[in-house]
């Protein structure tokens, strides 16, 4: 869980779901209006964004809202996901692995400079790998740990050796761990330099991050001569914005209730897709009564998540039933693993020795989803003879109260990292989930060939599901709208980026 976007270093995730583009015509002047268009396409793409990072440096920060900006636009990697969650060139025109799974051969492609001239050839690649893996960014780290030596073999070749087999450093590979930095950035926190269809421009703290076209961009340019990151924390204000035509695309919704009024065809599109954020009852594992299988399968009994959906997040989201999402290679639907059940409820409190009722303390982050459900929570598990009390904390109470702390029954957070099923591997992440049996899967599957892997992740996410290791309540929509005349907008949400290299729009 990255807890940014407020959810947990996947946690600012959480709160900020909210990511608002706009398309106005031209490069902001001092006010921060735009004007002008070129043959009447706009020039400027403005987007509004709920969660500013604190800084734009990171190999230091876990934060979500820095990738949001950076990855892929100004930053590139050797592989990336697509939204379908492909993985496919970038910076290397392809890749081979041994047949022991230990050395990854990429092989860089010779058009590939960065936006300040200098080639991306094999010993850059290297220097920003060794970089990442010195980073105090413990994310990253933590992914390159599994690197034990990089060797720039020619100029175009670089070779990568593990110090064991692993499918999931791939996909890390094609995020944040993996981003090729220019070997003559000095200053990431304020000057990142890439080699990305964008460059960075400038940061009004508070208000917004610009980005500017790379002019000799190696690849397929950026449609627009200036991205703007805007960051407007009141959802409420973002829909007058796009309403008023200040903005032109509201990505990640706050406010699906909303919807209605962007109902006009002729100037609003809707899109929903899918994203990796896992909405998640989770349970202290380490309170006695939450050990207990049998209060935990009630727990997920007795909530007709389907009716929470439609109070919390305005019908918007799809069911999940394990922590794994429909664009992760190993997803199957485990949704109905525990059918809204009351009646089962009761019988399992009553075998698990709570037949007289018990109370659980519900403690949440405040965030636009998280009051409504836990008002609903509370109320489905009254039904069943569990009282919940609701305390709701500012985000950073929670963390140091609930993530790190400890000090809770229950909580709701988003996770929005991608494949953050390798979380409950850790008794020490604040589920303090512990199952052997589940530890031994999840690191078998990743030393595996692909096919295998596949196989077994999905029965670790099943062990997930029957252990009732949390009541997985829904994925969060990736909910747009945008005017109608942009393009090019991916349906789905796979990495930690906004991607705007294949958006484009009329004036």
């Amino acid at each position: 869980m990255r807890l940014n976007r407020l959810t947990v270093a996947g946690v600012a995730a959480i709160a900020a779901l909210s990511v608002l583009v706009g398309c106005t015509p031209s490069p902001p002047n001092e006010t921060g209006t735009t004007t002008g268009t070129t043959n009447g396409a706009a020039t400027t793409l403005t987007a509004g964004f709920t969660l500013e990072p604190a800084t734009l440096d990171l190999t230091v920060s876990d934060a979500a809202s820095i990738p949001q900006v950076l990855l892929y636009n100004v930053y590139e990697t050797l592989i990336k996901q697509d939204a379908s969650g492909a993985i496919k060139p970038l910076l290397a025109t392809d890749y081979e692995v041994s047949t022991d799974g230990l050395k990854y051969t990429f092989h860089l492609d010779p058009k590939a400079t960065f936006a300040s001239g200098t080639p991306v050839n094999a010993e850059a690649v290297k220097s920003s790998i060794e970089r990442m893996r010195t980073a105090t960014n413990n994310t990253i780290v933590s992914s390159m740990a599994i690197i034990s030596s990089v060797e720039a073999k020619d100029t175009r070749t670089v070779v990568i050796t593990l110090s064991r087999p692993s499918n999931l450093w791939v996909y890390d590979m094609t995020s944040t761990a993996g981003v090729i930095i220019d070997p003559a950035a000095t200053d990431l926190a304020t000057a990142p330099m890439g080699s990305g269809p964008y460059m960075y421009d400038t940061w009004v703290q508070g208000d917004r991050v610009t980005l500017k076209k790379n002019p000799s961009y190696w690849g397929t340019p950026g449609r627009f001569e200036h991205v703007v990151f805007r960051y407007i924390p009141d959802p409420n204000a973002m829909v007058s914005a796009m309403l008023s035509g200040d903005i032109d695309l509201i990505g990640e919704l706050t406010s699906p209730d909303s919807l209605n009024q962007f109902s006009d065809t002729a100037k609003y599109q809707i899109i929903e897709g899918s994203s990796n954020a896992e909405v998640v009852l989770g349970f202290n594992h380490s309170r006695e009564t939450l050990s207990n299988l049998k209060v935990r399968q009630a727990i997920n009994y007795a909530i007709d998540r389907q009716a929470l959906v439609n109070t919390a997040w305005g019908g918007k989201g799809q069911l999940i039933g394990s922590m794994d999402v429909p664009t992760d290679a190993y997803y199957e639907d485990l949704s109905n693993t525990y059918p809204y059940d009351p009646d089962k409820a009761r019988q399992l409190l009553a075998d698990a020795g709570y037949a007289s009722g018990l109370t659980l303390a519900l403690r949440i982050p405040i965030a636009p989803y998280t009051t409504p459900a836990a008002q609903f929570i509370a109320s489905e598990l009254a039904q069943v003879g569990v009282t919940v009390t609701i305390e709701e904390l500012d985000f950073t109470r929670w963390l140091t109260d609930v993530y790190l702390g400890g000090n809770y029954d229950m909580t709701i957070v988003s996770h929005v990292e991608a494949r953050d099923i390798t979380r409950w591997a850790s008794p020490d992440y604040y589920w303090h989930y512990d199952n052997p049996a589940f530890q031994a899967l999840l690191t078998k599957a990743d030393q595996e060939p692909r096919d295998q892997f596949i196989t077994d992740m999905k029965a670790a996410a099943k062990i997930l599901a029957d252990d009732a290791a949390a009541d997985f309540l829904f994925m969060f929509p990736n909910l747009i709208v945008a005017r109608v005349g942009i393009t090019g907008i991916p349906e789905n949400l796979v990495t930690l980026s906004f991607d705007v290299t294949t958006i484009a729009a009329k004036g």
